[in-house]
């Protein structure tokens, strides 16, 4: 599969979250709702980079983790 078909098929997964394959092949992710300052100062990124989709929904699902965790 193709990063531009992983992407495809992950949006569904990540609601919340804009995915994107960047000209060089590596997967970007924004949060379309942006963190509170709060969230952010306890160390949430509201976007993020990464090599493959694996990893993609690993740093997704720390950065919610973290935004949880500081509410």
């Amino acid at each position: 599969m193709t990063k531009s078909r992983a992407v495809a098929a992950a949006r569904p997964v990540f609601a919340g979250w804009r995915i994107m394959c960047s000209d060089a092949g590596r997967l970007w992710a924004t949060r379309e709702r942006p963190f509170s300052p709060a969230v952010e100062e306890a160390g949430a990124h509201r976007t993020v980079d990464v090599d493959d989709l694996v990893e993609l929904c690993q740093v997704i699902a720390a950065q919610e983790c973290i935004a949880e965790a500081a509410r």
